[in-house]
């Protein structure tokens, strides 16, 4: 298959249709070289917040509603795009109040045949705590797809190992990012990266990309697309399939077989996704011993 992942920049939109026709662009653009799988990054959704004008995307939780309430039209139009094209996408994630107090930090998965599954974060980083008050959502799922089996760590998750431990049977792990600094985008490409290196698979980082000024919530953004891999067996010895130019927005490719994925696990010069199950039970693998 072929995975395009983005560094998606935010825009301002005075009404629904240039949304959908950016939307439809970076689909197009994406489904037009062959991309089989697409990711967008966290809270790309969050320029969804411009159509209630300038008062309310500027407002933290105002905008938060705004966009929720929009989400119900962002599935439609993404299903339709995945149908058009024959593509999956994973779209960009967004504030999901769906009945709540507070709101989940939902992304969704859309296949061609007008099906799709949400996948929430799972742990909050520092600022969704405060001021954002985003919480948790439902339970870690495994997508099975015509592409193989798919798993989503949303940003801060895949700095986890058991996270993504739990979704050991991937094939790919889908990491869309938000990260307003350079450190910021490092932790979670790292976090990507050793993920794959943990589970013999591949992992496909996308990223929001430069200012917007309108929103209290993702003023800044750093990043840039990336698809890793273990290096080992199949894969490049660096581990990066590819990689995209910092903060320069578009898609980055890679092509990616499944069966090589298969491959590495089965006869790899090392085997961690394997080797796992050997490490000591957590309440015996530390013993204290002192040298005072």
């Amino acid at each position: 298959m072929r995975i395009a992942t983005a560094a998606y920049p935010l825009d301002w939109f005075d009404d629904w249709a240039a949304y959908e026709a950016k939307l439809t662009r970076w689909v197009s653009h994406a489904a037009g070289q062959g991309a089989d799988l697409l990711v967008f990054p966290e809270y790309g959704a969050m320029e969804l917040a411009t159509l209630a004008g300038r008062e309310v995307a500027g407002d933290l939780e105002r905008s938060l509603y705004a966009v929720s309430d929009l989400m119900p039209k962002v599935d439609a139009l993404h299903l339709r795009l995945a149908a058009d094209y024959r593509v999956h996408i994973l779209g960009a994630s967004a504030p999901v109040f769906a009945g709540r107090l507070r709101p989940v930090n939902r992304a969704v998965l859309y296949a061609p045949n007008g099906k799709m599954g949400a996948q929430d974060k799972q742990i909050m980083t520092m600022f969704e705590r405060a001021p954002w008050n985003i919480t948790g959502g439902g339970p870690l799922t495994l997508f099975e797809t015509d592409l193989g089996k798919i798993g989503i760590l949303i940003c801060y998750d895949s700095e986890f190992p058991l996270l993504a431990r739990a979704l050991a049977e991937a094939d790919i792990l889908l990491v869309p990012s938000c990260t307003e600094a350079l450190a910021g985008y490092w932790r979670v490409r790292i976090g990507a990266m050793a993920r794959a290196l943990e589970n013999q698979c591949v992992s496909v980082m996308a990223s929001l990309v430069g200012a917007a000024d309108w929103s209290e919530a993702v003023d800044q953004n750093t990043g840039m697309g990336g698809v890793f891999g273990p290096p080992d067996t199949g894969f490049p010895a660096t581990g990066v399939l590819a990689e995209g130019v910092l903060n320069q927005a578009g898609w980055t490719y890679a092509d990616v077989n499944i069966q090589t994925i298969a491959e590495v696990r089965r006869n790899g010069v090392v085997r961690n996704r394997t080797h796992w199950d050997e490490r000591p039970e957590p309440q015996n693998s530390i013993t204290m011993f002192s040298l005072r």
